[in-house]
């Protein structure tokens, strides 16, 4: 693993903190048949699975006003009817993980830094009630001691709170952990609670190169880091 004992100098990171979605799952395909499925109750018309591949990673919120104004800019969209289509998608997509999958090379990279009694946690802009269950369905649940959802803390990434809180459960500094990502708002976060950043870029980041965010490394790979 000398990549990531490059970022942490010399040495094995202490705590490893995970994004979900677009990092260690894809689960895009799911989410947008839930999408699709509250549009169509909304009389309105699909999108489709390309649409929210680059509308997905702020948060459950954000991607029902982007799928409710048709892109990027939901600033059109009021809160009543965010609420409204927000609890509609919520229970749709409770009965909607049938096409996530798991990225190459993310089990074995877990497994390795599980032998080397590394702490793992995931931290994701998804709503925590989801997030156990979706990482027993793909074979993850025992590797992480800590869970942050979207709604976990009033905060949500790029803010660095979810991070630091991690950090401070697990007892360690900045230097000794690492966060791996896909997103703007990974390396945001990651950035502004000190932490080394490592970036995947086959992930969700609005259509946009990852290289672009400033990672302090970007790999094609899990299995890269190994």
């Amino acid at each position: 693993m000398k990549p990531l004992r490059a970022l942490c100098a010399g040495e094995l990171p202490r705590l490893v903190m995970f994004d979900l979605d677009g990092t260690l799952v894809d689960s895009v395909p799911d989410l947008a048949t839930a999408v699709d499925r509250m549009l169509v109750e909304l009389d309105r018309e699909p999108v489709g699975v390309e649409c929210v591949r680059q509308w997905v990673g702020n948060g459950a919120r954000v991607l029902v006003r982007r799928a409710l104004a048709g892109g990027m800019d939901h600033s059109s969209i009021g809160e009543a009817e965010t609420d409204a289509a927000l609890a509609r998608f919520l229970d749709i997509y409770a009965d909607c993980h049938d096409l996530i999958s798991l990225y190459p090379g993310v089990h074995e990279l877990l497994e390795a830094l599980s032998t080397a009694a590394v702490e793992l946690a995931v931290v994701t802009n998804k709503p925590e009630r989801f997030v156990a269950p979706l990482l027993e369905q793909v074979g993850l649940g025992g590797y992480f001691r800590w869970i942050i959802g979207g709604d976990t803390l009033p905060q949500q990434k790029p803010d660095p709170a979810a991070l630091l809180q991690v950090m401070r459960l697990a007892g360690v500094t900045a230097a000794q952990s690492l966060f791996i990502g896909d997103s703007r708002s990974d390396v945001l976060a990651a950035r502004a609670a000190g932490v080394p950043c490592v970036a995947v870029s086959y992930g969700y980041n609005h259509g946009r190169p990852i290289a672009e965010e400033e990672p302090q490394l970007v790999v094609d790979s899990m299995a890269e880091l190994l």
